[in-house]
């Protein structure tokens, strides 16, 4: 349950607030749980709901009447003093909201729409809401963070990029001026001193990697210095900890919260530092050059899903034969180790054939970035752990990087239950709103739309290889295109994008690619993807935050449209790439094309069913039994969302089991 008194540094809550795992009780657990079934029997038979939200929709209307035929000052100091004595409770989260809509509406020229103010409510109440794409999240979320902010509580707002943190940002800072509040920006590239003041801001934007870094940076100070005066003075009984760069987990505003809680919650974030003593170089090329010689099928097999190898037993025999002469001819011992030669050729294989240039990463300047598959974007400082990132770096002939060890790590799931209040916000929620209650505590509520949507959904359509999908991509485009309606083509990866873009310059068409490798021409390309006659091909880099605005002559043509090639781990970001057309009632479309060769459907069709579908039997094969085939789509989604919660939830028991240990110890975070 929510505290009573609001978190924030000082004699109350110390000077690091955050809570601790010992402060998470079964109740809490049980209550909420409580809490989200009345919310969803109330849903369910009674619209009590929405009368409620009309009432109290009402009060804040004629509160924000009453607030605006006051002076200023007068009004803010009002409020003011009601959070000072009430906290967040219903009267003041009433009035401090009137206030922030008068605010908004007379600083930042934009009136908060219901929808908005609901979804600001629901927020600072703890909870997740759901709300559409293009119902104005990112105002939503700068009227709760504001409120939390004024209340005293320093506002950590998390988002999925570091473009969004610099837009909302800079969209809202007349907003938190109005309140007399100072908001700030930490992205990577922010230098740590200019981390250090901008953590002391009333409102912080940053992406989720950030702030658990600088965390577990801050607890690695803690534990150095505390040890280092351990040394130095023997048990000393107080500690004097060096300055950290957060104040602490007071509150927590997540956008796109179903992205940053579920999607990129199955990796734990890792500090790390260079191995001393690592293996060489040529220990490296080495262990390549043999997983080259084997052959797919006999020697090893290939896990798609888990993206992982395994050596058969002839494979090992192989292995064995070949580690014997690199011994012989190094001189070095490791090659004899049963377990380090094979996890080292297994890696290597995982290397050559689970990761591709253009899927998973970039060679740029010669090192091999990271692309992040959930956002789409480079995942820049990133690297693989375990030697896979040297021996990928092998394969694409760069200079190896020094391997790393781990200093530091926590999951997504320990690190936002630390924060004493939590809420967010996202337009695909209710798959994993189970997963949201169980893990987090974080009941959903679902936002009513402003405007009734009028997006158009076409049939899926599938074909029997990928030129077979290009050609109709191309055609496609052009027959839409003709028309004078913007086209949004979203690719698989990289190497999709930058070859259809190839195919539609041959066509004498000037696309706009929007990608890992031009991420940082991403403000221009999301203007000019809403024109009329404009082509833009991208990949997941516009699932997230991407508003793209149409004129009323783009309206009348029937809006953007937009043409899926994608078929993702999980049906919500399908749904979050739908939402970028036919955005707070405006017209839109949305296809999905696809080809039958997909890595994604090779996990769960038959290899021989696959070669039977060949392009000559599949075209009467796709019309005969299409509604079937376009139903067998969604199995491998599911397949995959089911292998990826039980990832995050093998994940978090592990991380429990670790922080228990520490606990134990007496070397808890």
């Amino acid at each position: 349950m929510l505290p009573t008194a609001l978190p924030a540094p000082g004699p109350v809550w110390g000077d690091y607030p955050e809570r601790r795992a010992s402060d998470l009780h079964w109740t809490d657990a049980l209550l909420t749980g409580l809490m989200y079934l009345g919310d969803a029997l109330r849903a369910s038979f009674l619209d009590v709901t929405r009368l409620g939200e009309r009432r109290w929709l009402n009060e804040v209307r004629a509160a924000q009447a009453t607030l605006a035929l006051m002076d200023e000052a007068s009004a803010i100091d009002q409020v003011r003093t009601l959070l000072l004595t009430q906290g967040l409770t219903a009267p003041a989260i009433l009035q401090s909201l009137a206030l922030a809509a008068h605010l908004s509406r007379k600083h930042v020229q934009q009136q908060p729409f219901d929808t908005q103010l609901v979804a600001a409510r629901a927020i600072l109440d703890g909870t997740a809401a759901e709300m559409a794409t293009g119902e104005g999240k990112t105002l939503a979320v700068g009227l709760a963070a504001a409120v939390g902010a004024f209340a005293g509580m320093p506002v950590h707002v998390v988002t999925a990029n570091d473009y969004l943190v610099e837009r909302d940002a800079s969209q809202l800072r007349a907003l938190y001026a109005a309140f007399g509040l100072s908001v700030a920006s930490v992205t990577q590239a922010t230098q740590r001193s200019e981390r250090h003041i901008a953590y002391r801001c009333d409102v912080v934007y940053v992406t989720a990697k950030e702030v658990v870094f600088d965390y577990l940076r801050d607890g690695l100070d803690y534990r150095q210095a505390r040890a280092t005066q351990l040394r130095g003075a023997g048990r000393a009984t107080v500690i004097e900890a060096p300055q950290r760069l957060l104040r602490g987990l007071c509150m927590a505003i997540v956008d796109e919260a179903d992205a940053i809680l579920i999607d990129e919650a199955r990796i734990p974030l890792i500090l790390s530092r260079p191995v001393a003593g690592a293996l060489p170089e040529s220990h490296t090329r080495a262990a390549l050059g043999v997983a080259r010689t084997l052959l797919r099928g006999k020697d090893f097999q290939i896990d798609v899903v888990r993206r992982t190898a395994e050596l058969t037993r002839t494979g090992r025999a192989l292995v064995k034969d070949a580690a014997d002469q690199l011994a012989q001819a190094s001189g070095s011992g490791v090659w004899r180790n049963i377990l380090h030669r094979e996890h080292a050729i297994c890696t290597a294989l995982t290397a050559l054939h689970c990761y591709q240039h253009g899927y998973q990463y970039l060679v740029r300047d010669g090192a091999v970035q990271i692309i992040d598959e959930n956002t789409g974007r480079v995942a820049r400082g990133r690297i693989w752990s375990q030697g896979l990132h040297q021996f990928v770096e092998a394969k694409e002939g760069c200079a190896l990087s020094q391997e790393t060890e781990t200093v530091a790590q926590l999951t997504y799931q320990r690190f936002f239950r630390r924060y004493v209040r939590l809420g967010g916000l996202s337009g695909t929620l209710r798959e994993v709103r189970g997963e949201l209650l169980s893990t987090y505590g974080l009941r959903t509520q679902k936002i009513m739309l402003r405007k009734t949507n009028r997006r158009l959904v076409l049939p899926t359509r599938l074909y029997a290889d990928r030129n077979s999908l290009w050609v109709a991509v191309l055609a496609r485009i052009l027959d839409v295109h003709h028309v004078g309606r913007p086209v949004l083509v979203a690719t698989e990866s990289v190497a999709d994008a930058r070859h259809l873009a190839g195919l539609l310059r041959q066509c004498r068409l000037a696309p706009n690619e929007l990608h890992a490798r031009n991420d940082q021409d991403e403000a221009r390309c999301v203007a000019d993807a809403g024109r009329a006659g404009a082509i833009t091909v991208t990949t997941n880099i516009s699932g997230r935050g991407t508003d793209i605005q149409i004129d009323p002559v783009v309206a009348a043509l029937g809006g953007l449209h937009i043409i899926s090639c994608q078929l993702n781990y999980a049906r919500r970001i399908d749904r979050q790439l739908a939402g970028r057309a036919g955005r707070r009632g405006d017209p839109g479309s949305v296809e999905t094309m696809l080809s039958w060769d997909h890595p994604l459907l090779a996990t769960v069709v038959p290899e021989w069913l696959r070669s039977w579908l060949c392009p000559a039997r599949f075209a009467w094969v796709s019309r005969l039994f299409n509604p079937v085939l376009r139903w067998g789509l969604s199995l491998p989604q599911r397949a995959e969302e089911r292998c990826h919660a039980a990832q995050r939830q093998r994940l978090m028991k592990e991380d429990e089991r670790l922080e228990r240990s520490l606990a134990f110890a007496g070397l808890a975070e």
